[in-house]
């Protein structure tokens, strides 16, 4: 296959430079690398993505299956697209190797979008978490600051209000028995 055939082009069905995705992701590092036949970094990036350490809890659990898919189709594309005794094929079997070559492209481009969203799912959840734990630190300390504010008003007006109602009951006791006597 002297001819690349996931080269960008405008015709619908066919490869976008938006389909890469941004310039500094992995999608883009990866399908950039198999559109350039650079299988073996293709591969090493993905391998060295899902090595790489994370601040996510669960980014393995996550991507795991995705990247080793993702490997999956980069061999099977490396070995269609260097598949021994191309040219002695009919036309119409090159044809086939070439349309599930781009079957297998657009598989891995749906895989690493999958990676790319969950990526973003783990970095959404981690921020409601963190929001979540900001919040009750806000409202625990506020439910701290309202009891501290009503102990104290308790206290205060509680022991005065308790001496105020005892000066009047004695009064209003002593004004009963007089009556009564």
């Amino acid at each position: 296959m002297g001819e690349k055939s996931l080269e960008p082009r405008k015709k619908s069905g066919e490869l976008d430079m938006n389909d890469l995705g941004p310039v500094n992701s992995l999608r883009y590092a990866i399908l950039t690398a198999v559109i350039n036949e650079d299988f073996e970094i293709a591969m090493t990036k993905l391998k060295d993505f899902l090595a790489q350490d994370s601040a996510y809890p669960h980014f393995r659990l996550k991507v795991e299956r995705y990247i080793n898919h993702s490997l999956d189709l980069i061999l099977a594309i490396k070995t269609k697209r260097n598949f021994p005794g191309l040219n002695s094929l009919t036309r119409s079997k090159q044809q086939e190797l070439k349309e599930k070559v781009k079957e297998h492209f657009q598989d891995l481009k749906q895989a690493l979008k999958k990676i790319e969203k969950s990526m973003e799912e783990l970095r959404v959840s981690d921020i409601k978490s963190t929001n979540l734990v900001v919040q009750s630190f806000w409202l625990s300390l506020a439910a701290v600051f309202v009891s501290g504010f009503l102990i104290d008003l308790m206290n205060d007006v509680g022991g005065n209000a308790y001496n105020v109602l005892d000066e009047k009951s004695a009064q209003f006791l002593e004004l009963v028995f007089r009556w009564l006597e």
